[in-house]
C-alpha cells in the first residue's frame, strides 16, 4: 500500500458542483477514479453527511465514509476539490472540498495534517488562489507524510 493519499490527479481547481451532495458525488467519483474505493463508498459519504456534517470551517469541508464503509476503501487516498463559488453546506460557504477515504484508520492523521493547513488562514488564501494542481499538491503535502 502507498503513502501517497494526494496526487496532482486527483485535484481539481473549479469543481462542477453547486450543492453539497454533488459534491459529494464529485469526490467519491475521483476516489473511485484512483482505485482508492468501490462506488458504494459514495453512500456512505451521504450517510455521514446526513448524521454529522463535515463542514471544518474556513470554507473546508472533509467529506468521508461511516465506520460501516470500510469494507468499500481499497486503498487510503484523498481528493481536493476547489469551486469557483461556495457551495451551500449546510448553511456554511465551502470552497474547497477534500474528501477522504482512510484504510485501516489512516485518515486521522491526514485530517490532523488538512487541519493545520485549514487553520492558517494565509495558506487556505494561497489554496484559494493556486493556479495549478502542483501548487495545491505543494500547499497540502504534509497530508502525505502523515499518512
Amino acid at each position: 500500500m502507498t503513502t501517497t493519499v494526494l496526487t496532482t490527479d486527483r485535484i481539481v481547481l473549479n469543481g462542477a458542483a453547486r450543492t453539497r451532495d454533488e459534491a459529494i458525488a464529485e469526490s467519491a467519483r475521483l476516489l473511485v477514479e484512483a482505485g482508492a474505493v468501490t462506488t458504494e463508498y459514495e453512500a456512505a459519504m451521504l450517510q455521514r453527511e446526513s448524521l454529522v456534517s463535515t463542514f471544518m470551517g474556513n470554507g473546508l469541508a472533509i467529506p468521508h465514509g461511516t465506520n460501516e464503509a470500510k469494507e468499500a476503501i481499497i486503498a487510503s487516498a484523498m481528493t481536493v476539490v476547489r469551486y469557483d463559488e461556495p457551495l451551500d453546506w449546510d448553511g456554511n460557504p465551502v470552497r474547497v472540498v477534500a474528501a477522504i477515504a482512510g484504510k485501516d484508520g489512516g485518515h486521522m492523521a491526514v485530517l490532523s495534517a488538512l487541519a493545520l493547513v485549514f487553520s492558517d488562514d494565509s495558506a487556505v488564501e494561497q489554496l484559494l488562489a493556486a493556479e495549478s494542481p502542483q501548487q495545491v499538491l505543494d500547499l497540502l503535502g504534509d497530508v502525505n507524510d502523515a499518512a
